[in-house]
């Protein structure tokens, strides 16, 4: 979190071999955040880690009876590293696709604080889909904006390839919380799983 906006560079490539994932660069050119799916395309559980491999956050589908029903629970860790910790049994935020354009892509979904059967009304962020493969903004439950994610673009005009993007978070926003919106989203629209 820091006093000012803040712009990161997300390419949605993986730096292991043969995995699956994305890795986030600071205006510094520095790795702050990385996604590392070792397993296998389309898996149920992912890791958002910071640069020394300390898991942050962990996003596990959930599927219900029809495919396009599926959720996502969003697990915090603890600082402790403790397997067993009750963050990772509770579901810190729970994310629902909202809505869907007329060619099926999603345009729109809800994340709320705790699961969608006990979610308070005051908490929670919408990410809107925008024009673009990967273009969208995130806002609060007030609507204001808390970061906006769009095709990278050079000082010089030239747009870089639709897996590379510019992330703009707000100040005093948690950078890892939206690292993990960004996870769910691109969960959603299956980039890297």
């Amino acid at each position: 979190m820091t006093s000012k906006r803040e712009t990161f560079t997300v390419w949605m490539k993986s730096l292991v071999f043969h995995g699956n994932g994305c890795t986030v660069f600071d205006t510094n050119g520095e790795i702050v955040y990385r996604i590392d799916n070792y397993e296998k395309i389309r898996s149920n559980e992912v890791y958002l880690m910071d640069l020394k491999g300390k898991v942050l956050f962990s996003i596990r589908r959930k599927k219900v009876i029809l495919p396009f029903f599926s959720y996502w629970d969003i697990y915090k860790w603890s600082c402790c590293g403790c397997k067993e910790n009750k963050e990772r049994r509770t579901p810190w935020f729970q994310a629902r696709k909202k809505s869907r354009s007329i060619l099926g892509r999603d345009t729109a979904c809800r994340v709320t604080l705790g699961r969608h059967d006990k979610a308070t009304s005051n908490g929670g962020y919408t990410i809107l889909g925008l024009a673009g493969n990967l273009s969208f903004k995130i806002t609060d439950s007030r609507g204001q904006l808390v970061a906006e994610v769009k095709q990278k673009q050079l000082s010089s005009g030239v747009m870089l390839g639709d897996d590379v993007l510019t992330m703009v978070v707000e100040a005093q926003i948690d950078h890892s919380l939206v690292m993990a919106l960004v996870t769910v989203y691109g969960l959603m629209r299956e980039r890297f799983e």
